[in-house]
């Protein structure tokens, strides 16, 4: 599901950015890295997943949204179903520790933020669409073991995906947009302070 390079080039902004920066990073404990990198992780796999869950779920719909393209049948959905679960899982998993590890680097980091409007900001992007995100989880939640089931019942489980897709509708775009933000926010620092003494 996600190639090897890109991986490795996560890797590779996120160590060239930590030693970058020694300012912050002197600051920061050993636990504080360690969740800062897991931080990371986390949500690059959170938002490849997201996107891929996206552009799968998508494509099984007309332009309307409701009914799902003439080329799938019952039995066509039933082998096609399975195959969104590895990125539902992705993720719901990825998600959810990607909140964990950001709120243990807030509390164990002694960074001061209101010196540093750029992870300001990124806690206020998190913050406020995380309740969006964990509502369209309980609605994953639901389907995941729908899908698991032996036989697949497929009507529920395309009512629950659009669900999803419609209640909140433009949500999947403004989120992309805003984790796109957060990576701006995070290699280039913007909106910084200096420290007084």
């Amino acid at each position: 599901m996600f190639d090897p390079i890109s991986i490795e080039a996560i890797f590779i902004v996120f160590f060239y950015y930590c030693k970058k920066d020694f300012r912050i990073m002197a600051n920061l404990g050993v636990v504080s890295k360690i969740f800062l990198f897991l931080a990371i992780l986390f949500f690059a796999l959170f938002l490849g997943s997201y996107v891929t869950r996206s552009m799968i779920v998508y494509q099984l719909f007309e332009a309307d949204g409701q009914s799902y393209k003439s080329l799938y049948t019952n039995q066509n959905m039933i082998a096609v179903l399975p195959t969104i679960m590895p990125a539902i899982i992705l993720h719901l998993v990825s998600y959810g520790m990607f909140l964990i590890s950001s709120l243990i680097f807030i509390l164990t980091s002694k960074i001061k933020i209101k010196y540093e409007g750029w992870l300001f900001a990124i806690i206020l992007i998190i913050i406020v669409t995380a309740p969006f995100e964990i509502y369209l989880d309980t609605i994953d939640l639901k389907i995941v073991p729908m899908i698991m089931s032996d036989p697949i019942d497929v009507s529920p489980v395309l009512g629950l995906i659009k669900e999803r897709m419609n209640v909140l509708s433009s949500f999947s775009l403004i989120e992309i947009f805003s984790f796109a933000a957060v990576i701006f926010l995070f290699l280039f620092k913007p909106l910084r302070k200096k420290y007084e003494n």
